[in-house]
């Protein structure tokens, strides 16, 4: 697997965490929560940028783009 594919799983799993942990939940529910409304296709698609940005500021537009798609946390 190339470095890179790698930085974007390891970034993925970072930013799961990081939501689990603001929201109260268990990594299993983030991931899915993020998965159902297509947040963490987003932040595949963007991780150019994204990476470059605050985890706190990443979480909250996580959240706010998962509200804007019908989520509730």
């Amino acid at each position: 697997m190339a470095a890179s594919v790698l930085n974007v799983i390891e970034y993925l799993v970072l930013l799961v965490a990081a939501f689990a942990s603001r929201s109260n939940v268990s990594e299993a529910q983030a991931y899915r929560y993020l998965s159902q409304y297509g947040a963490l296709t987003l932040c595949e698609k963007h991780y150019g940028i994204m990476h470059t940005l605050s985890l706190e500021e990443n979480i909250e537009t996580l959240q706010a783009y998962c509200q804007r798609k019908g989520g509730t946390l």
